[in-house]
């Protein structure tokens, strides 16, 4: 009996475990044959050419070349053509305590612009920062359309050639707070303008139009400013805030015509939805400046709107005043890898007083573009910006909302 019984169990056992393998064995076959049906991913030429890109780190080798010395690529304000130059950069100094750079270029339209740079971004265990910069500029032929959110829609030019030198000291009290002062010194040199395109723009407009049309002179400019910054990657940001408020006082060292001051205030939220890989990027960003009796804002250095930054469906400089409010919204969402897609609405307007800072009579534009990223930064953006005065195509080598550099409150040529 017993050795029936165990006779039984024994052909239950190898039973199951034939009829387990029968089944792994289906299993497999059909997975197979699945396998043989699936058509293989097939990448776009172009796709194929940005992960080359970002798999050979050729950006990084372009922009860093050999220990440090590079060459720099774009960066010339809008208008003035595609600027390439040498460039020495190195932020790997000291374990990165250290930051050097210094670069020189000349643009396809014979604009120039060098700039160097020395920072210790690290010092007292990273509670503190200290930034100096010194930039040239000479720009041919910068387009302007007269004063007020009324000027008409025809160009004229002068030529803007600036040299400026600026320090920037900073504490970090809290882990996303920095506040801190800067001073510097800008010497501004404005012309006729060299673009025969258009007609110059001192034989447009008098001085009461354009204040410092015909002037040339020094500035000492000195302030403040807090910045609270949790997004959480400030190169590319899915999730977090930026918000920027900037103090700058400016003195006119030779004619005593041209002292003002200048409120800046930049505000961005990022909202990042379905694991961050489609982002709701939001930004109000103003600028207000304020006189004494007697003095003015000179024409040259009063807030723009208009161009790849802010109002993308109007001409680059299209509006100025003596301040500028602009707000502006998109939806950006992955396409594949090293390319993201952005629908974007943007609305602003220019104002000669502070107290028109409002939400009435703003102009508006609307439109698309594409970000082409590596290694999770943006090295080129494509939008295309529609208005009621128009379509703008914009091929711009920088991400969109950046800041300037801490403390430098300019409101004139961003890039």
């Amino acid at each position: 009996m017993q050795t029936k019984l165990r006779l039984t169990v024994l052909t239950l056992i190898l039973a199951l475990q034939l009829s387990g393998q029968t089944r792994t064995e289906e299993l497999l076959g059909r997975s197979a044959e699945y396998q043989k049906q699936l058509t293989p991913e097939r990448n776009t030429g172009a796709e194929k050419a940005l992960r080359k890109i970002q798999d050979d780190s050729l950006l990084q080798r372009i922009n860093y070349g050999f220990n440090g010395l590079g060459t720099k690529l774009g960066g010339m304000v809008t208008g003035g053509g595609f600027g390439v130059g040498p460039q020495y950069l190195r932020t790997d100094l000291r374990d990165g305590t250290i930051n050097v750079g210094a670069s020189a270029q000349i643009s396809t339209r014979n604009y120039r612009r060098a700039d160097a740079n020395f920072a210790l971004p690290k010092l007292f265990d990273g509670k503190a920062m200290l930034d100096v910069r010194a930039t040239y500029r000479d720009y041919r032929g910068i387009q302007y359309y007269g004063p007020g959110p009324d000027s008409l829609k025809n160009r004229t030019n002068y030529k803007l050639e600036d040299t400026a030198l600026d320090a920037a000291f900073a504490l970090t009290p809290l882990r996303f707070v920095k506040v801190g002062g800067a001073g510097g010194v800008l010497n501004v040199n404005v012309g006729p303008g060299k673009d025969s395109r258009f007609a110059s723009s001192d034989a447009t407009f008098t001085p009461a139009q354009a204040p410092g049309i015909g002037d040339q002179t020094d500035f000492l400019r000195y302030g403040a400013f807090g910045h609270v910054d949790w997004r959480d990657d400030p190169f590319a940001p899915k999730n977090g805030g930026s918000y920027l408020v900037q103090y700058m006082r400016y003195e006119d060292n030779d004619l005593k015509r041209h002292d003002f001051s200048l409120l800046e205030i930049d505000l961005q939220q990022y909202v990042g939805i379905f694991n961050r890989t489609r982002v709701f990027a939001l930004r109000a960003h103003t600028r207000l400046t304020d006189t004494r009796q007697g003095q003015t804002v000179p024409f040259y250095l009063q807030p723009i709107v208009g161009g790849s930054d802010d109002l993308r469906g109007f001409r680059p400089f299209r509006f100025s005043d003596n301040n500028s409010l602009v707000l502006s919204g998109e939806y950006r969402w992955a396409i594949f890898s090293g390319c993201d897609g952005a629908l974007f609405v943007d609305a602003g307007k220019v104002f000669p007083r502070r107290g028109q800072l409002n939400f009435n009579d703003l102009e508006g534009s609307a439109g698309f573009g594409l970000r082409f990223n590596a290694r999770n930064r943006t090295f080129m953006r494509v939008d295309v910006g529609f208005s009621h005065e128009g379509v703008q195509v914009w091929f711009k080598f920088n991400d969109m909302f950046q800041h300037r550099p801490l403390g430098t409150a300019d409101s004139q040529p961003i890039l």
